[in-house]
C-alpha cells in the first residue's frame, strides 16, 4: 500500500509517537516539519517534507 503525500496531523502523529501538545510545543520552537496550513484551519504535511526533516535529525554517529 502506498504511503499517502499528504499527512494530516493525527497520522502525523501517530508516526512520530508523539503528543499533539508535544507537536505543539515543537512547532512553536520552530523545530517541527514545515506543515501546510488549509483554510479551514486543518494541518496537513508533505510526506517529503517529514522524510526531509526526519533525514535532518540523524544525528551522525561520534568517532
Amino acid at each position: 500500500m502506498p504511503r499517502p503525500q499528504m499527512l494530516k496531523l493525527p497520522e502525523l502523529l501517530a508516526e512520530l509517537d508523539m503528543s499533539r501538545p508535544a507537536f505543539y510545543r515543537m512547532r512553536a520552537r520552530g523545530k517541527a516539519p514545515k506543515v501546510l496550513k488549509l483554510p479551514n484551519g486543518q494541518i496537513r504535511i508533505r510526506r517529503s517534507d517529514l522524510d526531509a526533516w526526519l533525514a535532518q535529525c540523524e544525528q551522525q554517529p561520534t568517532t
